[in-house]
């Protein structure tokens, strides 16, 4: 069985995540696809619902098996991808998929699924005001902000394959906006 799938990608600051949950809380056909990990498990978290944790040697496993539609090794032995089975557990629930995913990532889940998926870029109005939107997190070195600045640039260079381009410069103006480009994907 063959479903939808939409595709959310951003730089760090645009406001992907919350663009995301508030898709989730309005559009009940959605169903999030949980990601597969080796990190470790905070104390807070639950296997299979926040992602699914796997060992680096059971992670490299289901690489050999092709299980993955994505993935990325961010340092020595921390890997984090996206399943395949998992769209298939999802689809078996007559549910449409949404990933947050990393640019390249989502990239590569749009290859795989064609016009079964649609690939929404979320953009920052500006370089600047993604500075300013990082800087009040509070969570920011002058490092690691410099490196998140960089990477933004490199990924925003990606946004023109992708199937639609939301601007959030008013969050719950995007958050509307991305109802109903979701809602419009789903009834086609």
């Amino acid at each position: 069985m063959q479903g939808k799938v939409i595709v959310v990608s951003a730089p760090s600051g645009a406001g992907k995540t919350s663009i995301v949950q508030q898709l989730l809380k309005e559009v009940p056909e959605l169903k999030f696809s949980i990601s597969a990990t080796t990190r470790a498990k905070r104390e807070y978290e639950v296997d299979g619902k926040d992602y699914y944790f796997l060992t680096p040697e059971q992670f490299k496993e289901k690489l050999a098996q092709d299980d993955f539609l994505e993935w990325q090794e961010v340092y020595t032995d921390q890997f984090y991808g996206s399943l395949k089975s998992e769209v298939e557990r999802i689809w078996q629930n007559n549910q449409t998929v949404i990933f947050d995913v990393d640019v390249l990532g989502g990239l590569n889940i749009k290859k795989f699924y064609g016009d079964n998926a649609m690939s929404v870029f979320i953009k920052a109005p500006s370089v600047e005001e993604l500075e300013k939107r990082l800087r009040n997190r509070g969570t920011e070195t002058p490092e690691t902000l410099k490196k998140r600045l960089d990477k933004a640039e490199y990924e925003m260079s990606f946004s023109n394959q992708f199937d639609k381009i939301l601007l959030n410069d008013d969050l719950a103006t995007a958050q509307g906006e991305m109802i109903e480009l979701v809602r419009d994907f789903i009834a086609r």
